[in-house]
């Protein structure tokens, strides 16, 4: 696990090998770019849940370095107080998950418009997640709002059957795990389709799988999930 500011970790997997771009292929790239220093300023990953927009956001901060880059997510941190996202002027990338849990909190939302000046000021980079876009957020600084606005915006797409199916697949691939196309439609059929859920079965199946050194076939994986 990789160590970043204020205790929070990012999962190892969260990069940008194991994000399955599919229709979202333009804002992977932009994120990309903005890991590496290629693009600065503000960028603002949005979409409904299950999207893909915490993994991405993750996949930045890992890019980006440890030490030059920090993980803020506010779900987690909100009930911290704004001083979580003092001192970050020593960063060179922020990356804010779940902006939205703040939007409509005057404080915070100070707190976040010092964020962005400080950003653009260093022509440093900032990237933050939430469901909507900027525009139909109910801000209390109407000139956050039209800061955030101004950012690079990009909406994340969900992923169809056969594309959650080839993106489950890719992460078991990159853990060394081969998943069936059948074992991979049998967990379709029979559970929550949303990656988020697909992923924690993948992650009890392959700590199983790797204990018990069997394959991913359909028998085995009703044994361990008891189906």
């Amino acid at each position: 696990m990789q160590q970043l500011p204020l205790g929070v970790r990012i999962p190892d997997r969260a990069l940008f090998a194991s994000f399955l771009s599919a229709s979202n292929q333009e804002a992977v790239e932009h994120a990309a770019r903005v890991a590496n220093g290629a693009a600065v300023g503000v960028t603002w990953l949005c979409g409904p849940p299950s999207t893909g927009k915490t993994h991405l956001l993750q996949a930045v901060c890992a890019a980006a370095g440890a030490g030059r880059a920090g993980y803020f997510p506010l779900a987690q941190l909100a009930t911290l107080g704004t001083e979580v996202l003092e001192g970050l002027v020593s960063l060179e990338c922020v990356c804010i998950d779940d902006v939205d849990r703040v939007v409509g909190q005057l404080e915070w939302e100070k707190a976040l418009f010092a964020v962005v000046r400080e950003t653009l000021e260093r022509e440093a980079r900032l990237v933050v997640t939430a469901k909507s876009p900027p525009a139909l957020l109910d801000w209390k600084l109407p000139d956050l709002g039209s800061r955030f606005g101004a950012a690079a915006i990009f909406q994340l797409r969900e992923l169809d059957e056969r594309e959650r199916q080839d993106a489950l697949q890719l992460r078991a691939r990159l853990r060394g795990v081969e998943l069936p196309d059948e074992t991979a439609r049998w967990l379709q059929r029979r559970f929550p389709r949303d990656m988020r859920t697909m992923c924690g079965l993948l992650d009890t199946l392959d700590e199983a799988a790797l204990v018990a050194q069997r394959r991913l076939t359909v028998p085995f994986i009703r044994s361990v999930l008891k189906e």
